[in-house]
Formats: C-alpha cells, sequence, structure tokens
C-alpha cells in the first residue's frame, strides 16, 4: 500500500534563498508525526507546501500514490489547524465549523447532521450557539478541529496547534484520539521545545 503522504527530495526556495532542500518524509496509514524545529527553521513553509499554499520548488509530493505537487489545496483531501485558529469573529460557533461545507457545496442535510456528531466527538455541544470572542483558548481549539473535521480528510495538519492554548496532557491525548477515531493521519510542526511536543504518541 503507498503512504497517505510521500515526499521525496522536496525542495522549496524563496528566490536564491533555499528554505528546504532534500526532505524525504513517508507517512503510512495511521501515523501520527511531529516535525520539531525553532522558530525561522521552515516547518511551517514545509506545512504550507504539502496543503498547496505553497509552491514546491522540486521534488516529489504525493497523497495515496497520486502526485499531489500542482494541485489545487481544496483538491488535495487536507484540514489545516492554524495557531491562530483562524475562526469568524462576528458568526456562531455552529456557523464557523459549517462555512466550509457551504463553499463546497454539501448539501443541507450533512451540513445540520455532521457539526452535531463532531461537537459530540469534541465534547462542545454546549457551545454551538455562542461566538469564539466568548470562549478560552484551548476551546477555540477544538472549534477549529471540528471544522477540519467535518471534511472527513485523508491527512490532518497542525500548526504548532497548543502554541496559543494551555496544554496538558487530557489535550493532547484528546488531540490523537480524535484524529484516529477519524481515521485520518497526522502531520504536526512545533517550535523546538514546544509545549506540544509530547502529543505524539510513543
Amino acid at each position: 500500500m503507498a503512504p497517505i503522504r510521500d515526499m521525496r527530495k522536496l525542495k522549496k526556495n524563496y528566490g536564491q534563498t533555499e528554505i528546504q532542500r532534500d526532505i524525504n518524509v513517508a507517512i503510512d496509514q495511521g501515523d501520527f508525526l511531529v516535525l520539531v524545529g525553532p522558530s525561522g527553521s521552515g516547518t511551517s513553509t514545509l506545512l504550507h507546501c504539502i496543503a498547496g499554499l505553497e509552491p514546491i520548488s522540486g521534488g516529489f509530493l504525493s497523497i495515496s500514490g497520486r502526485d499531489n505537487s500542482a494541485v489545487n489545496p481544496k483538491d488535495r483531501d487536507i484540514a489545516m489547524v492554524f495557531q491562530s485558529y483562524a475562526l469568524y469573529p462576528t458568526i456562531t460557533v455552529v456557523k464557523n465549523i459549517t462555512l466550509g461545507m457551504k463553499v463546497r457545496g454539501v448539501d443541507p442535510a450533512t451540513q445540520a447532521q455532521k457539526p452535531k456528531q463532531v461537537a459530540k466527538q469534541l465534547q462542545i455541544e454546549q457551545l454551538l450557539s455562542r461566538r469564539p470572542g466568548q470562549l478560552s483558548g484551548g476551546q477555540r481549539q477544538r472549534i477549529a478541529m471540528g471544522r477540519a473535521l467535518v471534511r472527513d480528510p485523508k491527512l490532518f495538519l497542525f500548526a504548532e496547534p497548543n502554541g496559543r492554548a494551555p496544554h496538558d496532557a487530557q489535550q493532547a491525548e484528546c488531540m490523537v484520539d480524535i484524529v484516529e477515531a477519524a481515521g485520518a493521519d497526522s502531520f504536526v510542526t512545533m517550535h523546538l521545545g514546544g509545549k506540544g511536543v509530547g502529543t505524539a504518541p510513543c
């Protein structure tokens, strides 16, 4: 079986400046990979390349054996959770979760049902009618995860997922359990010595 995500000799340049060189990583079904590096080392750039937010400068990048080097981000079957959460402050939690579904043209019945399933999984049922400004950092992180989960992606990308929220063992275990239950795989970046290093299972 081909790896879910396969990178071979991947490189990324900005003009004459080399950011990434000869990156070789294969992520198999069920893998939870944490990439640790100091700020400015290019970990976030690598995530952006995987998601298609940045074009790669060379090498091979695939999902399930399909070359994704030039595939549009929306067609890569990836969900990304940013450090900033990127929630819309003027709409409710449930609308934040379903907004992407509406944009992708998901049928109304699924739009109504899927957020309820995800909210139960994340234990945020009581938050659906609130707005992001009324939530704690940890709660906003769960909302961002909920928005990713409703996509049913092949791969989750977490960019410093605990960088703006208090981290403890329970939160880390929750993240791993949620991704495993979704049947997806994860690629996480952390700054060196970051709070989320313990997130990856041993």
